[in-house]
């Protein structure tokens, strides 16, 4: 199995990042911890309600980050699949909500419906025939028209053929179709995750990282085995992929791609029920084991959570 794993974008304040995502857009908050790397913030993860490989987007909140702003070396921006009659449905939710949002736009013969959330990323609801209905729903949202998982993400590169060799070579995509500037590389599945595209913007400003921009986007891998395999590969590229990373979820392993978007390679096992309940999801605030003796000192640090606005 090839695509996307989980993208993981930089938020403003928790609170806010709840709210939106789960009280607008109607995705599970599954799982509730800290960025292992600086426990001094949380780590948010939103998906479906196993949080399935495909489905999961995650937030660093550091409420005082800069604005970041889209550009080469960046991720320009994230897509969700939707079912295509729901596109209605989505649109009218939006306005109810006060989203900013764009008009309806075509790409690659599927109808898109662009908008942002609170702290300005750039978010995307394409209207996939294929999509099922989802077994459950949140707030108020009918099954029939919940989100599904990722449909793509969007890359905004100086030149394309490199990273697309990385998609091909190391992580298993295909080269699909283009129309315009944008190459679309599909992985060898149809369903969530299954698309990255890329946009060769030549000398376009320099992105810079910051509150609204992605972080980083992290690809499937079935097992340690395979993902040991895809880090040779890249390694073969010349690329410099780190040792395996236990992040209790699943295990990663990261690199740079050519046009300096950091790629992850992420374990689809052992997955987000491994330290509380599947109908307990997101309810408990959980510490990877070498925290936990630090416990009462990062919850006093951390913001309280009161999902308003």
């Amino acid at each position: 199995m090839t695509g996307i794993h989980h993208i993981t974008a930089i938020a403003g304040r928790a609170a806010t990042n709840i709210a939106f995502y789960t009280q607008v857009l109607g995705l599970r908050l599954v799982k509730k911890t800290v960025n292992f790397d600086d426990p001094g913030t949380y780590h948010l993860y939103y998906g479906d309600e196993a949080g399935a490989p495909g489905t999961i987007l995650t937030f660093f909140p550091w409420e005082h980050a800069a604005t970041g702003r889209v550009g080469i070396g960046l991720t320009q921006e994230t897509a969700f699949r939707i079912p295509a009659q729901s596109l209605g449905y989505w649109t009218h939710r939006l306005v109810e909500k006060g989203v900013s949002h764009g008009a309806h736009e075509k790409r690659f013969g599927e109808t898109r419906l662009p908008f942002s959330d609170p702290d300005g990323s750039a978010l995307v609801l394409v209207g996939d025939p294929t999509a099922a209905t989802q077994s459950a729903s949140h707030h108020g949202i009918p099954p029939e028209h919940a989100i599904q998982g990722f449909h793509s993400a969007s890359l905004l590169l100086a030149l394309a053929q490199p990273t697309g060799e990385v998609l091909q070579t190391v992580l298993g995509f295909r080269r699909a179709e283009s129309e315009g500037t944008i190459t679309r590389f599909a992985a060898s599945h149809k369903g969530n995750g299954a698309y990255v595209d890329v946009r060769e913007a030549g000398g376009f400003l320099q992105g810079r990282m910051g509150r609204g921009s992605v972080h980083h986007i992290a690809f499937r891998a079935r097992d340690d085995e395979h993902q040991a395999e895809m880090a040779a590969k890249a390694r073969s590229l010349g690329l410099q992929p780190t040792e395996q990373i236990d992040r209790k979820y699943f295990r990663s392993v990261y690199f740079r791609e050519p046009g300096g978007i950091l790629f992850e390679l992420a374990t689809d096992a052992p997955g987000f029920a491994v330290d509380e309940p599947l109908a307990e999801l997101g309810t408990h605030l959980k510490l990877p084991e070498f925290l936990e003796p630090r416990r009462s000192r990062i919850e006093a640090a951390l913001p309280p959570l009161d999902s308003r606005p």
